[in-house]
């Protein structure tokens, strides 16, 4: 088995160098990046093959397409035209039952993807489902924003959290048919914007946008059914202005949750209590950078991509706390999501 690796999507409008491949040390963490690529505008997330094969990015543009890379060698490799996505501002995407599922913000839907047996993609969409709704915030809630998309931990399911619409929906997909199942409604005006799944497959952590707080929600994989409990806050104080809390991650024993929020340049590490049905705040620490965008979890360090500053930081990870020490970082302009395989 080779050496793992990460793969760092980064705005190429604002400087940044498109889709790279790093390799990672598995003693420090440390991140060493090989290639890179800029064929894709503005790939601002990322999905990886369950295989390791290929790589899948979303293009965060107003035509929204996704696209296909190979990525056996150091520099991804794009894999056939990128493919219009029927939906704009495309921020986040997922892979389901040989599927590409793409959430797109700025249309408010989801889109459904078929992939071939190579991997590569079909040349359209085979669904897109425009969400309904808006909230009570006065500019950001004024129609659906669909912002992240995944299955859930059974593969049953693809999940999507709307920040406009202050709800979660679920969908079987079927034959290429995105089928609405569920919309679980939040808080109003709470702006859900990604989740996260306990490891046992019983809880979900909704991240608020507009509120700094994670929504524990449970979650029935038999019954396609996701019910809100409570609302945790993920900062010490209430805020002086919006704080734009943006990724969340779950440790792989189910012990920790944490999340980014990119107003305060903070990482928050929250304890799991009650089996996973309670979380309650242990400490907030420093990003290691400005504005971060998204976290990721690997071998026992904690990932930060950091939009504005330009850089991913790791962070070795306490194991009996699970509060981050900042153990490095690596420069990448406009830094906007990272992932492993």
């Amino acid at each position: 088995m080779g050496q793992q690796r990460a793969f760092i999507g980064s705005f190429t409008a604002a400087g940044g160098p498109g889709v790279l491949i790093a390799a990672v040390d598995d003693d420090s963490g440390a991140l060493t990046v090989l290639g890179a690529t800029d064929d894709l505008p503005d790939p601002s997330y990322l999905a990886l093959a369950a295989d390791g094969g290929m790589l899948y990015a979303v293009s965060e543009t107003v035509e929204g397409t996704v696209a296909a890379y190979r990525v056996s060698g150091d520099k991804p490799e794009l894999a056939g035209p990128p493919v219009p996505v029927a939906g704009s501002g495309p921020t986040h995407l997922a892979l389901l039952a040989g599927h590409v599922l793409t959430a797109n913000y700025g249309s408010g839907s989801v889109s459904a993807v078929p992939v071939h047996a190579d991997g590569t993609l079909a040349d359209a969409a085979s669904d897109v489902r425009r969400h309904q709704g808006s909230g009570p915030h006065p500019t950001r809630q004024r129609e659906p924003h669909a912002h992240q998309v995944q299955p859930d931990p059974s593969g049953r399911w693809a999940v999507c959290v709307d920040l406009g619409t202050d709800s979660v929906h679920v969908y079987a997909l079927r034959d290429g048919t995105l089928v609405p199942h569920l919309e679980t409604a939040l808080r109003p005006g709470c702006g859900p914007r990604h989740l996260a799944f306990h490891p046992d497959g019983s809880y979900a952590y909704v991240l608020n946008e507009l509120a700094p707080t994670v929504t524990v929600c449970r979650w029935d994989a038999a019954e396609g059914l996701l019910t809100p409990l409570r609302e945790t806050p993920v900062l010490a104080g209430a805020p002086a202005g919006d704080a734009y809390p943006s990724g969340i991650v779950a440790s792989p024993d189910g012990r920790f949750v944490w999340t980014a929020t990119r107003g305060q340049d903070v990482v928050s590490v929250l304890a799991v209590d009650d089996a996973g049905a309670a979380l309650r705040l242990v400490d907030t620490v420093p990003c290691g950078g400005h504005w971060p965008r998204a976290l990721a979890a690997s071998d026992g360090f904690l990932y930060v991509a950091n939009e504005r500053s330009g850089d991913v930081t790791w962070f070795g990870l306490d194991p009996d706390t699970g509060i981050p020490r900042r153990a490095g970082s690596v420069a990448v302009p406009a830094a906007s999501c990272v992932v492993f395989g």
